[in-house]
């Protein structure tokens, strides 16, 4: 026999050994694979119905459901009691008002004057997102005896009631940086920091962002776009 022929006889031999080894072993290795996933799977089912039929898990999910139910009863009480909203009440409604909720604000303004306006519009945005506090607004002109009693003198006047007793209060712009363009975040973070309202997490944003969201996702699109 030719000797060339001989040598790759024996080499085409060789080749196809390894390539036989080679397929036992990628079929080995497979079917180790899908028995550690069928064997995965097995125990995740087990650990799923464990916790299901879990005591301490159910009471936590009963425990926060009662939580929730309390804390909607809550909410729709406090807006029995007119929470939730931004109103004018009259001079016979003040004491009645004010002496019925534990945190109240009432904004003392004039109709004619642009800062009452002003600050109109950022109360009336912040009354629904913070219902446990009540907010008001009545007419200096139509209680100049509450404007005697409680030394009102420059309008706007904010004043801040706590158990029917006022506690605090703001007087025109002065606490909110002097001017009119201060935002709706400002005044919130001031009334948080006076303890008439308390943080809601639920609602981080407010309109005085929106414009900034909007540039930046302007800027996402287009950034050679220029900035408002």
């Amino acid at each position: 026999m030719d000797p060339d022929s001989v040598k790759s006889t024996l080499s085409n031999l060789a080749f196809g050994n390894v390539m036989a080894a080679a397929a036992r072993d990628y079929q080995k290795e497979v079917l180790a694979q899908e028995k550690v996933q069928s064997s995965s799977s097995v125990n995740q089912d087990i650990d799923l119905d464990e916790l299901m039929d879990d005591p301490e898990l159910e009471k936590l999910h009963a425990d926060r459901i009662a939580a929730l139910k309390k804390e909607a009863e809550k909410r729709q009480a406090l807006k029995r009691q007119g929470h939730g909203e931004y109103r004018e009440i009259s001079g016979g409604d003040f004491l009645g008002e004010v002496t019925g909720s534990e945190k109240v604000i009432c904004h003392f303004y004039h109709q004619v004057f642009y800062r009452c306006k002003i600050m109109d519009k950022h109360l009336k945005s912040l009354a629904p997102k913070h219902v446990d506090t009540k907010f008001l607004k009545l007419d200096a002109e139509n209680a100049p005896f509450f404007v005697t009693k409680l030394g009102i003198k420059t309008l706007p006047c904010v004043i801040l009631f706590r158990n029917g007793i006022a506690s605090d209060r703001l007087v025109g712009f002065q606490d909110l940086g002097g001017k009119d363009d201060f935002s709706r975040k400002t005044l919130e973070g001031l009334l948080l920091k006076k303890g008439v309202i308390k943080e809601n997490k639920a609602e981080e944003d407010d309109d005085d962002s929106y414009a900034d969201r909007n540039r930046s996702v302007r800027s996402s699109i287009n950034p050679d776009s220029d900035s408002d």
